[in-house]
């Protein structure tokens, strides 16, 4: 395995842990396994404040760089 392979890797175990808990940070939008534990009683669909929005962008931008990292992992190990 060269330096690259084992750094993307690591990167790959980061992105999707962090992933994971800002897709759990999400409020409920309702009509999903979210109104089963709760969480669909309180919901505003037209209004999301500023920490919901930084949050969406982040979420986003995390979950491109993980397929990035998905598909570059791919392209070394098929050609490698």
């Amino acid at each position: 395995m060269d330096a690259l392979q084992i750094a993307l890797q690591i990167l790959l175990g980061i992105t999707s842990l962090l992933l994971t808990l800002l897709i759990l940070l999400h409020k409920g939008r309702g009509g999903g396994l979210s109104d089963m534990f709760g969480g669909g009683m309180s919901s505003s669909l037209g209004s999301s404040g500023v920490a919901e929005r930084n949050l969406n962008r982040f979420t986003v931008i995390l979950g491109i760089t993980w397929a990035v990292v998905i598909i570059g992992l791919g392209l070394i190990m098929a050609y490698s």
